[in-house]
């Protein structure tokens, strides 16, 4: 580890690049890009002191997704793969805080494809053209694609925190077997977990148990879902139910990570993937959906 400084206008690094390292900002800001420099340049966003950027690259090994430019003098601890052990050692704090980017990152791009999917909807109406903000609306999302019913009963969740009630983080309850139909959290509930499938299956659930149910998704062996509640205690977006007798969960919360870096660091750089990995999807689903929104425009 050691701090880098960087000139007002200087490219940390560019769109493409395989990436070997990432930052920490302490002082300054760095702009995020998209085709720095061409004619369809644009930027994404500053990120400001205590911000990381370009982990991702480190988590899961892609080559980076946009352009990162000093906005003003910008100083910022450099971290390679091999320094990301150590640096949690130091400061375990820091698990979460990486954590909680990753899901601030999730919530905004989600908001973002929420809010082009309910445009697609609105622009089949007649006379949606004419409605303020369209316009402008339908211009950002062309911008984006040429750049490349709560049910009662108690849920097993809610027995898990029972038994973690009064617990430190090293005594929580870490891996447990459920029953074929057996409710693991419920859409709209307050979320404490995140979850990952040792054997047997989990399926998502929208609108359990209503006339308008339907199944998003079967999860199997590995698989972690629930990561919301993680990151920053969301209400659950959908149900989870139990698949397959003797199904098995591990299940992790907040203040879990620092003890579980201490005997399975391999497990913390898994969770962080997992969250790395469903960033980069979305924002492609989000680009497609951008796409789509600015047919015919």
């Amino acid at each position: 580890m050691n701090t880098k400084v960087f000139k007002k206008g200087e490219v940390v690094f560019r769109e493409g690049d395989q990436g070997t390292n990432f930052f920490q900002i302490t002082e300054g800001t760095a702009g995020i890009y998209l085709h720095y420099g061409q004619a369809d340049q644009q930027k994404l966003t500053e990120m400001k002191p205590g911000q990381y950027f370009g982990e991702m690259a480190i988590i899961d090994a892609w080559p980076r997704s946009a352009t990162v430019v000093a906005e003003e003098e910008l100083k910022a601890i450099e971290l390679t793969g091999n320094d990301l052990v150590d640096y949690f050692q130091e400061q375990p704090d820091k698990i979460m805080a990486l954590m909680n980017q990753l899901g601030d990152r999730l919530r905004d791009v989600t908001a973002e494809y929420d809010e082009v999917n309910a445009f697609i909807r609105e622009k089949q109406n007649a006379g949606a053209e004419k409605k303020e903000g369209f316009l402008a609306k339908l211009l950002k999302y062309k911008s984006v694609a040429g750049l490349s019913g709560k049910l009662a009963g108690c849920t097993a969740e809610d027995e898990i925190r029972r038994k973690d009630a009064g617990k430190g983080a090293e005594a929580a309850l870490q891996v447990k077997s459920f029953s074929k139909g057996q409710v693991i959290f419920r859409e709209g509930d307050e979320g404490t977990y995140l979850y990952q499938i040792h054997s047997g299956s989990v399926g998502i659930y929208s609108k359990y148990g209503t006339a308008g149910e339907t199944k998003l998704t079967t999860l199997y062996t590995n698989a972690f879902f629930g990561e919301m509640a993680l990151v920053g205690n969301d209400p659950r977006s959908a149900t989870a139910v139990v698949e397959e007798d003797d199904t098995t969960l591990e299940c992790f919360r907040a203040e879990d990570m620092e003890a579980l870096f201490k005997v399975n660091p391999m497990k913390v750089d898994m969770i962080l993937g997992h969250l790395s990995n469903r960033l980069r999807r979305l924002s492609l689903d989000y680009v497609k959906a951008c796409a789509k929104a600015a047919e015919d425009a």
